[in-house]
C-alpha cells in the first residue's frame, strides 16, 4: 500500500509512479486527515467510528511517501501514523521528496516505527523541485524540468528494491544532518510554521481553490475571501495552487515564482 501526503503535488507524483511500478493501491493521507475518500485505496471502516483510531489494513508493505519539512517527515504525517492502527503487513518503507537533503530523517522514521510496532525498511530521498515559496526562491522552469527528469530513476530504484523485499540503503549521516533534523527541526515549527502572514489580495476571485486544497481544512471563506485559522503546516498548497496568484505570504513572496506540480484538490 502506497500512502502519501502532498501539498503541491511532488509527493503524489512520486507515489503514483511507485504505485504503477509496484502494481499497488494508492491511499491519500490528505483525504484521511480530512476524513474523506482516497485515490482508490481504502481505509478500514473503524476510521469513521466515533472515538476509534483510524485503521489501515494491508497485506503488502506500507510505503509512506511524503515531503521533507526541515530535514524530516512532516509532523502532521508523523502524528497521523502515530494515531493510526496498522493491521496486516508490518514492513514500512519511507520515500521522502526533498529539495536537496533529508538530513537524518531516517532515524526519526525508525523511532516512529518502533513505537508503532512497524518494521523499518529504510528511507529513500527523491530530489524534486522545492515548493517552499514562503522562505526560498522556487526553481525556474528549466531547473524544475531537469529535476523531474532525475526524479524518475530515483523512484524506479526505490520501487525495484521494495519489489524485491530488500531494504532501502541508508545514506551516510554526518553531524550537519543530525543538527538539521534535530535542533533545527525543533526550532523550525515554533519559529516559522504559522499562517499569520498569509493573505489574499484583490486578485482573489472567491473560487475557493485554496480551501479545497488545504489538507488540514485550515482555510475558510469568509465574505468570499480566505481566512487562515491557525492550523497551518506550511505545505504551500494554497499559495502554490492559487489560479490567480492572489495569495501572498507577507511581502517576501510578491516577486517569487509559484510552484505547483499537480492539483491535489480533493485528494
Amino acid at each position: 500500500m502506497i500512502l502519501y501526503f502532498s501539498g503541491t503535488g511532488n509527493s503524489r507524483w512520486a507515489a503514483r509512479r511507485l504505485a504503477e511500478k509496484l502494481d499497488d493501491e494508492l491511499v491519500s493521507i490528505n483525504a484521511a486527515l480530512k476524513g474523506g475518500a482516497s485515490d482508490g485505496g481504502t481505509l478500514d471502516g473503524g476510521a469513521s467510528r466515533e472515538g476509534a483510531a483510524p485503521a489501515v489494513s494491508s497485506h503488502r508493505p506500507l510505503v509512506f511517501v511524503t515531503p521533507t519539512y526541515a530535514w524530516r517527515m512532516p509532523r502532521v504525517v508523523a502524528r497521523w501514523i502515530d494515531a493510526t492502527r496498522f493491521e496486516g503487513n508490518r514492513d514500512a518503507y519511507f520515500v521522502l521528496t526533498c529539495g536537496g537533503s533529508v538530513g537524518n530523517a531516517a532515524a526519526y522514521a525508525k523511532r516512529l516505527c518502533v513505537k508503532r510496532g512497524l518494521r523499518f525498511r529504510g528511507l529513500a530521498p527523491v530530489i524534486m523541485p522545492d515548493n517552499y515559496v514562503a522562505l526560498y526562491e522556487t526553481p525556474d522552469a528549466a531547473t524544475c524540468e531537469a529535476l523531474m527528469a532525475g526524479a524518475g530513476p530515483q523512484i524506479e530504484k526505490a520501487a525495484a528494491l521494495i519489489a524485491d523485499d530488500a531494504p532501502l540503503p541508508e545514506p551516510p549521516v554526518d553531524f550537519k544532518a543530525r543538527l538539521r533534523s534535530g535542533p533545527v527541526n525543533a526550532l523550525f515549527y515554533p519559529a516559522l510554521v504559522h499562517d499569520k502572514a498569509f493573505a489574499a489580495t484583490d486578485a482573489c476571485t472567491s473560487c475557493g481553490a485554496c480551501a479545497r486544497r488545504c489538507p488540514l481544512g485550515n482555510i475558510a471563506l469568509v465574505g468570499g475571501h480566505p481566512v487562515w485559522q491557525g492550523a497551518c503546516t506550511h505545505c504551500m498548497a494554497c499559495i502554490g495552487g492559487c489560479p490567480t496568484r492572489a495569495i501572498e505570504y507577507g511581502e517576501k513572496t510578491k516577486a517569487r515564482r509559484r510552484y505547483c506540480l499537480e492539483d491535489v484538490t480533493g485528494a
